[in-house]
């Protein structure tokens, strides 16, 4: 420190502060968000800290100083734990006979009340689907619209609640639908589904689930006027809802005798409480097959993946796809799947 100008401890200040930060989220996963909700907050912030303590690497390397070694060194460790934050590469798409697409979408209610401003966007959104052919679908904040026709579907199951407009959650197959539910978590809207599907020998069960909303408007305005604390408050609060929801789920996940996908939307990331209990003894299909930072919710600030497909050892991933369209505040995700043998 003491060969550095002034300007540089100035830098090495904060990249001290960025890196003690983002070792610190590490741990976060092991922490229940009702133990410590508001430190729990920090794990929607890791992509970003990545990236920030990725530009101090930069930095320090550029101007061949020692102290570019904190910043690798965070980084490292969290590579061996959490893998690569950006897929570099994705596996040759295999097509085999007992392949299984499935596609998973918060569609946003269908664009009801015009947040998109083209006013073709529902056309646009089925045309979609449509075109990629997914064998099962998941949707979060599902409305049964007048004008989206799904019927190219032959099996579909559907939660919905409210009174004046019905929303809620939908699996559509093409596969025949032997069973289905719904885990009504309590105080919300928020629930998680399932159906029993059958592919020729197979009963598979999807699992649609959708945690409490963080409710955070990503427009910079209306972040930057919003009152930190209460902020902070609100989204520890909606965590701790998230964990109660995850134990209900996973408590219904683990008597099912079949085969599972668990499909959703968990309003969180890959680096939180949540992920780490759902997604334990599955497969995150964008780890293996994604490419790119699989960018799932249009957030202005930094990459956010927070939709995802896993599924049980029963399965191999065969390929993976973000879609880059903009019918929704989500992006869609599809896995190709197969049975192993």
């Amino acid at each position: 420190m003491k060969k550095l100008n002034f300007i540089n401890k100035i830098v090495f200040f904060f990249n001290s502060v960025a890196a003690t930060l983002l070792l610190l989220s590490y741990v976060l996963p092991f922490i229940p968000p009702k133990t410590f909700s508001v430190l729990s907050v920090l794990s929607l912030a890791v992509p970003f800290l990545i990236l920030v303590n990725a530009l101090f690497f930069l930095y320090w390397l550029l101007k061949v100083q020692k102290q570019f070694f904190l910043s690798f060194v965070v980084l490292v460790v969290g590579y061996l734990y959490f893998g690569s934050l950006y897929k570099f590469s994705t596996p040759a798409e295999i097509d085999k006979e007992n392949s299984l697409s499935v596609m998973n979408y918060n569609v946003r209610l269908f664009n009801l009340y015009d947040w998109i401003e083209d006013k073709d966007t529902q056309v646009k959104l089925v045309d979609f689907i449509k075109d990629k052919a997914p064998d099962v679908v998941s949707f979060q904040e599902y409305h049964p619209h007048i004008d989206i026709d799904l019927s190219f579907f032959k099996y579909k199951y559907e939660k919905l609640s409210g009174k004046r407009n019905k929303i809620g959650q939908a699996i559509f197959s093409q596969y025949p639908i032997i069973n289905s539910g719904s885990i009504s978590f309590p105080k919300t809207s928020n629930n998680a589904i399932f159906v029993d599907i059958v592919k020729k020998k197979d009963t598979i069960r999807v699992y649609n689930i959708h945690l409490q909303s963080l409710k955070i408007d990503t427009k910079v305005e209306a972040i930057s006027q919003e009152n930190s604390e209460r902020l902070v408050k609100r989204i520890g609060n909606s965590f701790k809802m998230q964990q109660e929801q995850t134990e209900m789920f996973l408590k219904h996940k683990n008597k099912s005798k079949h085969k599972v996908i668990v499909c959703g939307d968990l309003n969180n990331t890959a680096f939180s409480y949540v992920y780490k209990e759902i997604s334990e003894g599955l497969t995150d299909a964008f780890k293996v097959a994604g490419n790119g930072f699989g960018r799932t919710y249009d957030f202005k600030f930094f990459p956010t993946r927070i939709d995802f497909i896993l599924v049980d050892n029963h399965f191999e991933v065969d390929a993976f796809k973000t879609y880059d369209v903009h019918y929704s505040d989500h992006f869609p995700v599809m896995a190709k799947l197969s049975f192993k043998d």
